[in-house]
């Protein structure tokens, strides 16, 4: 069994663990009201996208999401949350050391042994979520587990849910089909983006992602018999219908979000089990980006 096989099924235990976690430290993170910015770089800032959405969403305080070499440092925020698996990315960690003195920052990582406990103010470590194989799985959605808790939006049938989408069986076809639309409304479209980018590198698949909305406005020409659109929440009213007149495969969950992200990460292993390939070293990646070699999170 890969590694990446033994980390995507840990996640329940670990999204408990998280809530834990969120209660304990809840002093760390961002209090209502506070203007924030949440970055990442990868994984970790499509984690960052549905975050600041759900926390915007509900009413807890003004909060954008950033890739880390994309910050406006002419935007004042009363604190910066930064994602960092491996604490050693260099974009993530020339922001907080440059926000130093000026902007309050907390750091969420895996590993309490990098320069980022050293760089951010504050420091949240989710040691238990860290992974040996180079594709994110669980310390990405125990991050947003974390934060979802402090939101107080977090509850154990979203846990239960992530045990349901490990147990039962994928949908039929998806297997073989040639290409992947991802959708999302709201915080799911950052969930949706971390669904194209998981497939893209554990299996070389085609993917694409687009807030659901935005799909009927041009890329839903790319859909036919042999692709499949995957919805992550509720759909706009019509959608299904339309995707269906392509002869695309439609997918969809009752499931909240973030469990059913982990079907797809089942689905992308599947697929990389089936081309041949090693889910746990995909191409051209590395575990970290450091000083701007191969890709990483």
């Amino acid at each position: 069994m890969s590694h990446v096989e033994t980390e995507t099924a840990s996640q329940p235990e670990c999204w408990r663990r998280a809530a834990e976690v969120a209660a304990d430290r809840k002093a760390a993170l961002p209090a209502t009201g506070e203007r924030i910015a949440v970055v990442g770089c990868g994984t970790s800032y499509y984690m960052a996208q549905a975050y600041a959405s759900l926390r915007e969403a509900s009413g807890q305080g003004e909060s954008d999401a950033y890739a880390a070499s994309e910050f406006p440092f002419g935007r004042t925020y009363d604190r910066v949350v930064a994602l960092t698996r491996s604490g050693t990315t260099t974009e993530v960690l020339d922001l907080v050391t440059r926000l130093r003195g000026t902007t309050r920052t907390v750091a969420v990582t895996a590993d309490p042994r990098t320069p980022v406990m050293a760089a951010a103010d504050e420091v949240v470590v989710l040691d238990f979520a860290d992974e040996r194989s180079v594709v994110q799985t669980r310390f990405a959605t125990t991050a947003l587990t974390l934060l979802r808790a402090h939101l107080g939006l977090h509850t154990e049938q979203v846990v239960r849910d992530a045990e349901t989408a490990l147990a039962e069986p994928l949908p039929e076809g998806l297997l073989e089909c040639t290409q992947f639309s991802f959708l999302g409304r709201g915080w799911t479209v950052g969930v949706a983006n971390e669904a194209a980018l998981k497939m893209k590198e554990a299996s070389l698949s085609w993917t694409e992602s687009y807030p659901a909305m935005e799909y009927r406005h041009g890329p839903i020409s790319i859909a036919t018999a042999g692709t499949a659109t995957w919805m992550f929440g509720t759909a706009p009213e019509g959608l299904l219908e339309q995707v269906r007149e392509t002869g695309a495969r439609w997918v969809e969950s009752g499931l909240d979000p973030l469990a059913d992200l982990v079907r797809v990460q089942r689905l992308a292993i599947a697929r990389a089990a089936v081309r041949g390939l090693d889910p746990d070293l995909p191409r051209h990646l590395t575990r970290s980006v450091v000083l701007g070699t191969a890709a990483g999170a």
